[in-house]
């Protein structure tokens, strides 16, 4: 039922955007953000290891930091840092 429902407003919102001729540009900088975002986190991961931080690297991470950038970082440090 959910993945349903997950492919059928997918599948809209690809409409949508097609319909409105959104530019390639936009697309790659989505595409740039999250793969910065991939980055900051490797590299928080990498320098981490001195101080026995470590975020996870997944979709979830990186879209967080991708789109709400720094904000986004701050908020799964503090989400790591109080649950786990």
């Amino acid at each position: 039922m959910w993945m349903l429902l997950f492919v059928v407003s997918l599948s809209l919102l690809v409409i949508i955007l097609l319909r409105t001729r959104i530019h390639i540009q936009w697309f790659g900088y989505a595409l740039l953000n999250l793969i910065l975002a991939a980055f900051i986190l490797y590299f928080i991961n990498l320098s981490g290891a001195w101080i026995h931080f470590r975020l996870p690297l997944n979709l979830v991470t990186v879209l967080t930091v991708g789109i709400l950038g720094f904000p986004g970082l701050l908020l799964l440090v503090a989400i790591k840092l109080t649950l786990f």
